[in-house]
């Protein structure tokens, strides 16, 4: 899928599923330093969606080699049937991209999986329309259209931001989504407002396909509804007792990869439009340079995750019914393999 040649002969970009995963994954330990060239330890990871400029620095660290470098074989697979919290439940994956809203409610479950780090410091979720249909805040929407993927999370969401502004959310319409295209959406007036990522579908509509368009972002309003990760990179709890060493030696490369990406976003949409070709270059690229100033205050603080962020989102969710069982959520995520915190 690349013509890249050092992401070519690092990592393979394939369809995810259980059983091709589990061919080339699975628990593994460090190798041990000896006079010998160690083989390089297997490491598999699943996107959380296509690739798109949140693995960034992934590929980033793909294309320079410092995986190799640090005796890591990575692999990188999209996604399947099977979620990567799952496989990696399943011990079939070493690492995924995820969500807090995903990975705390498969605690619940019983799947001991565990945040390593937060992709993004905060959530850059959005609620974006068209600037002629005049939603510049929450109440505003009374009367709108929400365009919904019908989650409870949707509509806990809505709901908060809108009574927190003082509206009433009753008189929002959750209006069913047909298509995650939300040009075709908003200028066929299929409904009036939806909830976008700022740095694809923001940056698409407004940078690249030039729409007139306004949002309401999230973190403007953490008054009235909680921060969470979204995404984060997780593993298993019982990959980090099995190899440590290969979970710290990931993680560490992969904060590399993001500062990286940080300090020079041309160079993190150039190893990424590598392994995709497929993608928007402009976006691509626009993209990049947005999150560079989201990812993390600073490069050397990329994917230090907050107590804070984590209990009060999993009590947000526990009081509105959308989290059955105890995500035991002191267990949910560490900082423990990231160079800043040691």
């Amino acid at each position: 899928m690349t013509d890249h040649p050092r992401i070519g002969a690092r990592a393979t970009i394939a369809a995810g599923t259980a059983l091709a995963l589990a061919a080339c994954s699975g628990t593994t330990a460090a190798v041990a330093p000896s006079d010998e060239p160690a083989e390089p330890t297997p490491v598999s990871i699943v996107l959380d969606w296509t690739p798109n400029t949140n693995h960034s620095g992934l590929y980033l660290a793909l294309a320079n080699g410092w995986y190799e470098d640090a005796g890591l074989d990575v692999t990188v697979i999209e996604p399947g049937e099977t979620s990567g919290l799952q496989l990696l439940a399943a011990g079939q994956a070493d690492f995924a991209y995820s969500v807090a809203e995903g990975l705390l409610p498969a605690r619940a479950a019983g799947a001991d999986v565990v945040s390593v780090a937060a992709v993004i410091e905060h959530n850059t979720s959005s609620l974006l329309s068209l600037t002629e249909d005049g939603i510049e805040r929450p109440r505003d929407l009374e009367g709108k259209r929400y365009g919904s993927y019908g989650s409870g999370l949707e509509e806990a969401i809505i709901s908060s931001l809108v009574a927190c502004d003082g509206g009433d959310p009753a008189l929002v319409e959750h209006t069913p989504l047909v298509s995650n295209d939300f040009r075709i959406g908003l200028t066929q007036d299929q409904f009036d407002a939806a909830w976008v990522f700022d740095a694809w579908d923001t940056v698409r509509l407004g940078e690249v396909d030039d729409l007139d368009v306004s949002t309401i972002a999230f973190r403007d309003w953490f008054e009235c509804i909680p921060d969470w990760y979204t995404p984060l990179l997780a593993t298993s709890a019982e990959h980090i007792e099995a190899a440590p060493d290969t979970v710290s030696a990931f993680v560490d490369v992969t904060a590399r990869g993001y500062a990286a990406a940080m300090d020079d976003p041309q160079a993190a949409a150039d190893a990424l439009m590598a392994a995709a070709p497929e993608l928007d270059e402009e976006l691509v690229a626009a993209s990049t340079r947005w999150l560079a100033d989201q990812y993390s205050e600073t490069p050397e603080a990329w994917g230090v995750q907050q107590e804070s962020t984590w209990t009060e989102f999993s009590q947000w969710l526990a009081d509105g019914d959308i989290l059955n069982g105890d995500p035991e959520v002191d267990g949910a995520w560490t900082n423990d393999f990231l160079t800043a915190q040691q």
